[in-house]
């Protein structure tokens, strides 16, 4: 309007209704004109190309028609409301709209509404934020750790070299969105690379095409490089040559990162596409991340062979502590953003919540097997407590369900209220495992493996004088009994059965050390092990484990934490930019002050006498592994000489690594696993501080 209050002419020429429909029709945003009784009486292109239908069926219809029928009488109550006291509305006010379109799915919407009081007339403007670029972007972010998560599983599952060269093609091609991916490996001299698998690949390259390492081809100049590389468009690329079949076929730009073993490049994972500067950040960070994940996996399936003339503790334990440390800070990281996106507004859009909550399934189920693997090959001091048998062997059934021959049936009874026992829940889950792998070698087709728990008032005659401390025959004890249908054993093996490096096997099939062991651990579990087997009747291994020493009530075990003191100040020590960034996420959440560094060396800094006085921190927390420079452990022995009453938190992706590394730390330091949340180290925090 003109300063005097006049709204100023149109140009000669133009009329006012031509020029608003034109403009109605011409605005970005779905624009929706309604009566008072709600019909739809005017709408623009962009309604009927965000909701689907044509624009007369609009017209046809009630605004309650475009949204979910669960809201649709309380829909109409507003409508009603607003009508008594219309009022301008803009957009962003962060309540959650949703709009329902014609083939009755849902998108989750911003409107705007603009009152015309004097025709009795509303504009409502429509607008998907699933378009906006930060919500884009933290779905995809959540995509691309679905995925993360589900190379990890099959990583931790099979042990086909091929199979995880073939996925994880798929997964790139499938979690990016483009048109090629491909694995290079270096061969053994190290002269060329043989393209070993790939999706979207040209009719001139198929798999085992092999390539010259050198800086001047493609997988050779990301090889010398030892980073990685993106190409915004094949056209004006000058740093190697770029084959013409590439730029044939349409390809314009490229996104490749070097793979790396022991610290040793092995080849390059590579992905391309169609559009011209496709790659960012997000996509540098995802593909480093699968290309980790494959390599270690590739290590562990190559190193398998090698180990097997081990003991089957040390060998799992060899195979997985390489690649723990680095995996397990992956999954901390993929469950942080994902703990941390849950709690964003977007996460309740109907797109975002199935993609979330596929990512987190995924994620902890890694996450899962993982320490599952590290529980199996653990080797550390006892550390007894209170276990809770039913939860223990219907985890461990679950996973031998996986990963056990499928012709093996697997059987679980527990008795009611059944009792706990103390043990090590890591070593008896392992010790257990041992036996079952065992039953499995005794069933070449297949058979039954039955897992029962119960409680035994003492032990058999036979078994009391073989306890260290007779005077506990009378104590309380649980029995575990698992019992195959295998071949069994003649008295002659069955009597030798738990002697160190006794086994029938075949050279280089078995150590026999597997149920020597477990004998040990049974016997420093202060309990008793018994073994019942003939020729083609099965075998029966029986565990009696000692009941708790001191009465515990289950409701003990989940007792909830003290409460964390809001304000607490901590120093965070992760060498791992990407770790190191969700844990502070995690402390600012928890109402935590936070000092968070990379290295040792900067802790002791932040530590040193400032002025007279070091900086109150009431709590270190470190990560073991902190790469070139001093450990955790000597950091915080450093860290309590300057402040003895500062409490110390350590984390880490090895189960044991403190413990045998460090058997001399001091009691209170207590060591968190990870990967971990936001609850547990919450709790953690709690306990350490209560």
């Amino acid at each position: 309007m003109r300063p005097g209050g006049e709204t100023p002419a149109l140009p000669a020429g133009m009329d006012a209704s031509t020029v608003f429909r034109s403009l109605f029709q011409a605005y970005p945003d779905a624009l929706l004109l309604v009566d008072a009784a709600g019909h739809i009486v005017l709408c623009n292109s962009a309604a009927s190309l965000l909701l689907g239908y044509s624009i007369d069926e609009l017209h046809a219809l009630t605004v309650e028609d475009l949204v979910p029928e669960s809201i649709r009488p309380r829909h109409a109550e507003y409508r009603d409301a607003y009508g008594k006291a219309p009022r301008a509305r803009p957009m962003g006010t962060q309540m959650d709209l949703v709009a329902r379109r014609r083939d009755g799915s849902e998108v989750m919407v911003e409107i705007a509404l603009s009152p015309l009081p004097e025709q009795g007339l509303v504009v409502a403007a429509i607008r998907d934020i699933g378009a906006y670029p930060r919500v884009k972007q933290a779905l995809q972010r959540a995509r691309y750790s679905e995925h993360l998560a589900q190379l990890g599983r099959l990583g931790v599952d099979t042990r086909d070299p091929q199979l995880l060269l073939e996925r994880v093609s798929t997964i790139a091609v499938e979690a990016m969105q483009v048109e090629m991916a491909a694995v290079f490996l270096l061969d053994a001299d190290r002269n060329e690379f043989t393209l070993t698998s790939g999706v979207g690949l040209l009719t001139g390259e198929p798999i085992g095409t092999r390539h010259p390492n050198r800086p001047d081809t493609p997988p050779g100049f990301v090889v010398a490089a030892g980073r990685p590389v993106v190409v915004a468009d094949y056209s004006t690329e000058s740093r190697f040559a770029v084959p013409s079949a590439y730029l044939k076929a349409g390809l314009h730009s490229a996104l490749a990162v070097p793979l790396v073993e022991r610290g040793r490049m092995v080849g390059a994972l590579t992905v391309r596409s169609t559009r011209i500067q496709r790659f960012g950040d997000d996509e540098v960070h995802f593909l480093e991340s699968l290309g980790n994940l494959l390599t270690s996996s590739l290590q562990r399936a190559r190193t398998e062979d090698a180990l097997n003339h081990a003991q089957r503790l040390e060998s799992v334990g060899q195979l997985t502590g390489g690649i723990a440390h680095d995996f397990n800070n992956l999954l901390t990281v993929i469950q942080g953003n994902l703990q941390v996106l849950e709690d964003l507004p977007l996460a309740r859009s109907p797109q975002a919540q199935p993609l979330l909550a596929a990512a987190t399934r995924a994620s902890r189920r890694a996450a899962e097997l993982t320490g599952k693997l590290l529980t199996f090959a653990r080797r550390q001091v006892l550390q007894p407590a209170p276990v809770d048998l039913q939860a223990l062997l219907s985890s461990l059934a679950d996973m031998l369900r996986r990963t056990l021959d499928q012709r093996i049936h697997i059987e679980l009874e527990v008795a009611d209220a059944c009792p706990l026992v103390m043990a090590d829940p890591g070593q008896l889950e392992s010790a257990l495992l041992n036996i079952a792998i065992n039953a499995r070698d005794a069933m070449h087709e297949g058979g039954r493996l039955r897992f029962k728990a119960c409680p035994c008032a003492a032990l058999p005659t036979e078994l009391r004088n073989e306890l260290d401390d007779p005077s506990a025959a009378s104590d309380r004890f649980v029995e575990i009994e698992i019992s195959d249908s295998g071949h069994g054993m003649p008295e002659s093996v069955r009597e030798r059965v738990f002697e160190p490096f006794f086994t029938t096997k075949e050279a280089g099939r078995g150590t026999g050390l597997g149920l020597a062991t477990v004998y040990g651990f049974v016997k420093q579990s202060k309990g008793a092990i018994a073994i019942a087997s003939s020729e083609g009747a099965g075998t029966t291994v029986t565990l009696y484990i000692p009941q708790p020493w001191h009465p515990t009530r289950e409701a003990d075990l989940d007792a909830p934490p003290p409460p964390l003191r809001q304000g607490l100040r901590v120093l965070l020590v992760e060498d791992d930019a990407e770790v190191r960034a969700i844990i502070q996420t995690f402390l600012l959440a928890l109402g935590c002050q936070v000092d968070a560094v990379s290295s040792a060396e900067q802790a002791l800094l932040l530590l040193a006498p400032q002025a007279g006085e070091a900086p109150p921190f009431d709590l270190l927390l470190s990560d073991i592994a902190l790469g070139p420079g001093l450990r955790g452990t000597e950091l915080a022995r450093l860290a309590q000489q300057q402040r003895p009453d500062m409490a110390v938190l350590l984390m880490s992706g090895y189960s044991s690594e403190l413990l045998e590394a460090d058997r001399d730390s001091p009691p209170e330091w207590e060591l968190l696993r990870k990967p971990y949340g936001r609850d547990e180290l919450a709790a953690a925090m709690a306990r350490l501080l209560g």
